[in-house]
C-alpha cells in the first residue's frame, strides 16, 4: 500500500503543521546567503554531528526556536557549546541566521523542518548533550491536549537521541501545560528530575529571559521550568 492510499489514521503524526508566512527582505536574504553556510536540509540519512560543526564539543538541540533570539543569545554566550534548532517557521529561521550573522556565530546551524523527522530520520542515537524545548504551543483547549508535542512517545524519542546524562529541557507559561509535562516524563522510563522537590526548577541561568517572558513577570505570570536527565 502506497502513502497516497493509507488511510487517514496511519498517517505519520508531526509535530507541527509547517508554515511558510510571509518574509522580510531580510528574512529572505539570509535564507538565500547564509542557510547554505549555517543551514542543514532535511535528509533521510543520519547527520555526522561532528563533521557538521567541524569539532567535537557538545551539541544542544532546540526544537522549535521561533524566531531565534534565544537561541542566537544561547549560542552567542557558550561557544564552546554546539547548537542546532529545528523550526517549521521559515521567516523565524531566517531572523535567526541574521542574528547568526550579527553575532558572527560559528557554533549554530539550523533546518527548517518537521522535529519529530528530524529527531527520527536524522539525529544519531545517543548523540546529543542536550534538547531544549521553550513555550510550546499548549493547546490549551482539552480537545486539543493530543496535538501537544510533549507526549510519551516524543518523550521516549528524545531519550534514544541523548548521550547518558543529556538533559531534556522543557520551558511553559501555561501551569496546566506544565503539569502535563510532568506527568508525561514521570510517565516514562529512565529519567531522573534534576528539581530538588521533584516538580519545577528555577530557570537556569543560560535560559536567556525573554522579553515576552519578562512582560509576563510583570503582570504576575509564572514559567514553569523542568530538567530531567538520561540515566
Amino acid at each position: 500500500m502506497t502513502d497516497n492510499n493509507k488511510p487517514k489514521h496511519m498517517r505519520e503524526i508531526r509535530s507541527f503543521v509547517k508554515r511558510e508566512g510571509r518574509m522580510t527582505k531580510g528574512q529572505q536574504r539570509a535564507m538565500d546567503d547564509i542557510f547554505p553556510h549555517m543551514g542543514v536540509n532535511f535528509a533521510k540519512e543520519k547527520l555526522d554531528l561532528v563533521s557538521l560543526f567541524g569539532n567535537d564539543n557538545p551539541v544542544i538541540l532546540e526544537i522549535g526556536f521561533g524566531m531565534g533570539k534565544s537561541l542566537a543569545e544561547q549560542a552567542a554566550n557558550y561557544r564552546d557549546r554546539n547548537y542546532f534548532g529545528i523550526e517549521v517557521h521559515k521567516p523565524g529561521v531566517g531572523a535567526c541566521l541574521l542574528l547568526a550573522e550579527e553575532f558572527e556565530l560559528t557554533n549554530l546551524r539550523v533546518i527548517n523542518h518537521d522535529a519529530v523527522e528530524v529527531l527520527n530520520k536524522m539525529i544519531p542515537d545517543n548523540s546529543v548533550a542536550g534538547i531544549q524545548i521553550f513555550f510550546p504551543d499548549p493547546w490549551h483547549k482539552t480537545r486539543h491536549h493530543k496535538r501537544r508535542i510533549v507526549q510519551k512517545n516524543f518523550v521516549e524519542l528524545c531519550h534514544s537521541k541523548l548521550m547518558l546524562s543529556g538533559f531534556l529541557h522543557l520551558a511553559t507559561d501555561w501551569e496546566n501545560y506544565a503539569q502535563h509535562m510532568l506527568s508525561v516524563l514521570k510517565s516514562c522510563d529512565g529519567w531522573k528530575n534534576l528539581s530538588d522537590d521533584d516538580n519545577y526548577i528555577p530557570r537556569p541561568d543560560d535560559r536567556p529571559l525573554t522579553k515576552f517572558e519578562h512582560r509576563g513577570e510583570k503582570l504576575g505570570h509564572g514559567v514553569w521550568d523542568l530538567m530531567f536527565e538520561k540515566c
